[in-house]
């Protein structure tokens, strides 16, 4: 699999890297021939003396032997700057490839499966630590031409110096000790990949004691200790079975193969020797042969710099790879044929038929049979208590998932046979729990339409409309500044406040092109003042628009020209406020219960500034 990787790196790198693998397998050979002859004829040259043809000869093989150790220290850094330049072409694929499957998918169904995130995280670790990644293993496994080409040459020297059966075992007795190291290194890195949960629940903890997204409540809430505590649990977790494997995989099978390799290039080197005692081998042959079995039984060993890089890369592409097999499962169940979508569409209305969904992995119903139309240009608000199925609309309507059945119409087209991303330019959405991005607010404006070229006037006249541009107009950079105080100049925004930026995001897009706006609980981070000002500029802001407010606040949405409440995954009544209300069903038994709630807090809080909400509120309870 590795091997397949190759060609991305380039032609022409693979050819050098390959050359100096080849040179630096031939030279430790010719080290050993140049320095076995140099030995050999220390006897002739102290005879001869200086000056005498084996005091020449002597000198020669010395020059060899020390240009041939030069040339290796030359070509060694070599070696390393290529397998470098191997391991970022190598790698940059790879990073592409790996962002690019984890944002192919039309849903977000393997973003939540297990078994996907699990390999995901097996893939992307290597490339985080930047560490034994697959483009090290490439350059790795052309290392190892190096290797075997210096054992094939050593063996042939043991063949020609004592005899071709020595050399075969010789050759075998190295490859048993190899396969003892490397098949352990291989069965030990295995053991990683059963602990892949562990480890995420790991290093989730981690970044919750260091990092600074949970730092107030960790210290205000005095879990430190807790933290510290589950996260040892969790290491442990991780670590134990992977060191029992350890020992399982290590201890005996390595002594095993271990002694096997010892005991036959033993019994060469002593062959070798007792055959130069016998006169049978020279000196020379003698220093040939005991080099030649000690550098063969070394190749034996597993190497940092091919073996390690090499068995980690190939698991990470291994991981990879299960990766693209679960995504392309999800593509084949995915209906988009791409027709493109008309700039109006939604004009006349959107429609949910005989919608049911269950979430992957879930036998539950969260909608069943649900039927509901939004008619085009109007507001409606769909209410209900939390688990309702609420949110799951609008990540149906969104595409993030597939009904399990039924299907969403747009003026009489199947949304699901629409191109994906044209179709979500049409929806503008705020969902519940919006991302806070450490951009500049601007940015995080412009985001909604991030598709379209970038327009300074409507972002500023988004912010206007959502009633946050004014936190911006003290500071130096206005809404180009960042929004974290872990980046210079950056400023943190209370919650309120980055609801009205998300609020901001929405209006954008629907500035940019967007036909239909999804606000799903878009004032739960603000005050009531707050709230009820929204709401009272919400049909202004919407007016001629596609909306769609949810919300579990039956006060908020009064003012929507339709509202639709939601219980057990369908639709259970339907109408206006006062439609609803005057129809004393299950919209005005929990409308009056909130109410009364709602009044009664603020009896107890004795908060006068809200008191005009609460009398509002309170007639519309009495009537």
């Amino acid at each position: 699999m590795i091997v397949r990787l190759l060609p991305v790196a380039g032609g022409r790198l693979i050819a050098a890297l390959t050359a100096v693998n080849v040179l630096l397998g031939l030279l430790p050979v010719g080290f050993v021939l140049a320095t076995s002859v140099m030995i050999g004829r220390v006897p002739a040259a102290v005879v001869g003396g200086v000056g005498s043809p084996a005091w020449h000869s002597l000198v020669t093989a010395f020059v060899l032997a020390a240009a041939a150790f030069l040339t290796q220290q030359v070509l060694s850094p070599v070696q390393g700057a290529l397998g470098v330049a191997v391991k970022r072409r190598v790698d940059g694929e790879l990073r592409d490839q790996t962002v690019s499957l984890a944002m192919k998918t039309t849903s977000i169904g393997p973003m939540e499966d297990q078994t996907t995130l699990d390999a995901l995280s097996e893939a992307t670790r290597q490339f985080d630590s930047d560490h034994h990644t697959p483009g090290m293993a490439c350059a790795g496994i052309l290392a190892l031409i190096a290797r075997y080409l210096r054992l094939l040459g050593f063996a042939v020297i043991v063949g020609v110096v004592a005899s071709w059966p020595a050399a075969v075992a010789l050759a075998a007795a190295t490859l048993i000790f190899r396969y003892g190291n490397r098949g352990g290194l291989r069965k030990y890195s295995v053991a990683w990949r059963t602990v892949t949960s562990e480890r995420r629940r790991m290093e989730y903890l981690r970044d919750l004691a260091i990092g600074g997204g949970a730092a107030k409540e960790t210290r205000v809430f005095g879990i430190t200790p807790w933290l510290t505590e589950r996260y040892s649990e969790a290491y442990l977790g991780m670590i134990g079975p992977v060191t029992r494997m350890r020992r399982r995989i290590y201890l005996r099978p390595y002594l095993a193969y271990t002694s096997i390799g010892f005991v036959i290039s033993a019994f060469v080197a002593t062959s070798i020797a007792r055959s130069a005692a016998d006169g049978l081998i020279s000196l020379t042959g003698l220093a040939l042969g005991l080099q030649s079995v000690t550098g063969a039984i070394l190749l034996g060993e597993y190497y940092a710099e091919a073996d390690v890089p090499t068995q980690y890369g190939m698991q990470a592409v291994t991981a990879l790879a299960e990766v693209r097999e679960r995504i392309a499962a999800v593509h084949e169940t995915d209906r988009s044929t791409g027709r493109p979508v008309t700039p109006e569409l939604p004009h006349d209305s959107l429609r949910f038929e005989d919608i049911s969904f269950s979430y992957p992995g879930s036998g539950q119903r969260v909608l069943d049979g649900l039927t509901l139309e939004l008619p085009g240009g109007l507001s409606t608000a769909i209410v209900g208590v939390n688990g309702a199925g609420k949110t799951t609309l609008v990540k149906l309507l969104t595409r993030l998932y597939e009904p399990t059945a039924g299907r969403i119409i747009a003026d009489g087209q199947d949304i699901a046979t629409l191109d994906v991303a044209a179709w979500r330019r049409q929806v503008s959405v705020i969902f519940q729990d919006f991302v806070r991005y450490e951009f500049s607010a601007a940015d995080n404006i412009a985001l909604g339409a991030a598709h379209a070229p970038r327009d300074v006037g409507a972002i500023e006249h988004a912010a206007t409309q959502a009633d946050i541009l004014a936190a911006f107009d003290h500071l130096p950079d206005g809404l180009d500044t960042p929004l974290a105080r872990a980046y210079r100049g950056g400023i943190d925004l209370s919650g309120g406040q980055w609801q009205r930026i998300a609020i901001a995001r929405s209006l954008y897009a629907l500035h940019a092109g967007a036909k239909v706006l999804v606000l799903d609980e878009p004032t739960a981070a603000l005050d009531v003042r707050a709230e009820v000002a929204f709401f009272d500029q919400f049909v202004e802001l919407t007016r001629g628009v596609t909306s769609l407010l949810i919300s579990h606040r039956f006060s908020s949405v009064r003012r929507a020209d339709r509202i639709v409440v939601i219980d057990g995954g369908r639709v259970v009544e339907r109408g206006s406020h006062d439609e609803l209300m005057a129809a004393n069903g299950h919209y005005a038994r929990l409308f009056r219960l909130q109410a009364e709630r709602f009044a009664a807090g603020l009896d107890a809080e004795g908060n006068k500034a809200d008191r005009a909400t609460a009398d509002e509120l309170a007639e519309e309870v009495a009537s």
